[in-house]
């Protein structure tokens, strides 16, 4: 006989008990098979777990030791199906999260990043900057399963949820004309005379091929002074004179002396932020993470 795990809890009820019918009702089983399981139980383990006589029922030395080991497996078992359906609804595991650098200026983001932690505080949040280009490598890839992306083109095992739009602002010198002036926006052909600071495309932002477009849009084509990988770098050249940047308005609370941000006045000024997974993920994790960004 195969020793399964009913026998290990018909052995434990009758341990605990020291009384056949007593454990026979906690089971909810008749007496007469609990007793053949038992017997079963011990004959296949060559050894007598239990004295019985008219008046009482004993553990053996040996059933002492068994039952400690009983009580470990059975435990273990209980657990393992606990944790099975605790994984089932999303409320353990591992969640590693891509976000590129001017993500976590956006309120949405912290808002719920603190409601993912409370809600589900068994599970392990990895989050990591990447920028819209790798992101989606490493969701190609399995590395990552959920990404906070700017606008491009996926390929087609992913998929994508706007959040947010994020305006885009230009960043000038504070001293600078267009700064001072009262009016609160500038139209995009009032920097055609202006050098720019643009995204590497490397920087897989988006922002550059999008700063071609709004300039095309305008009239003119932008001359291009300078490129950086970094949105803080190019504010820092901004502040230094080496010419305008276009960057999202999230990146107002980056603040350097020296330097103003003014509202574009055009439609196309925007660089939405987007929610990207990969289209047959089916864990409850990340459809998770999703309500809670989503609603946040």
């Amino acid at each position: 006989m195969n020793i399964e795990l009913r026998h290990l809890r018909y052995f434990i009820a009758v341990a605990d008990e020291l009384h056949f019918s007593r454990a026979a009702e906690r089971l909810g089983i008749s007496q007469p098979p609990l007793s053949q399981q038992i017997q079963d139980l011990e004959s296949t383990l060559g050894v007598r777990l239990l004295r019985r006589t008219n008046r009482r029922v004993e553990l053996t030395d040996a059933g002492r030791a068994y039952l400690d080991a009983a009580k470990d497996i059975v435990a273990r078992v209980d657990d393992a199906g606990d944790m099975a359906r605790r994984a089932e609804r999303g409320e353990i595991g591992e969640l590693h999260v891509g976000f590129t650098r001017s993500t976590p200026l956006i309120e949405r983001f912290p808002r719920a990043i603190r409601a993912f932690r409370d809600t589900y505080p068994s599970v392990r949040l990895v989050l990591q900057e990447r920028n819209t280009l790798q992101q989606i490598e490493c969701l190609l890839g399995d590395r990552q399963q959920l990404g906070l992306i700017r606008g491009a083109v996926l390929p087609a095992p992913l998929v994508a949820r706007k959040l947010v739009d994020d305006p885009l602002v230009a960043v000038i010198r504070a001293d600078h004309p267009l700064a001072r002036r009262t009016r609160a926006k500038l139209h995009m052909e009032e920097l055609s005379d202006e050098n720019f600071i643009v995204f590497t495309r490397a920087a897989g932002t988006g922002i550059h091929d999008q700063l071609l477009t709004m300039c095309r849009n305008a009239g003119f084509s932008p001359r291009i002074s300078q490129e950086a990988g970094e949105s803080s770098t190019m504010i820092g050249l901004v502040a230094a004179g080496m010419g305008v940047a276009v960057l999202p308005e999230s990146m107002r609370h980056v603040q350097v002396d020296g330097v103003a941000y003014v509202t574009i006045d055009s439609p196309d000024a925007a660089s939405a932020l987007h929610l990207a997974h990969r289209r047959d993920d089916a864990s409850p994790l990340v459809k998770a993470f999703m309500e809670l960004m989503l609603k946040a």
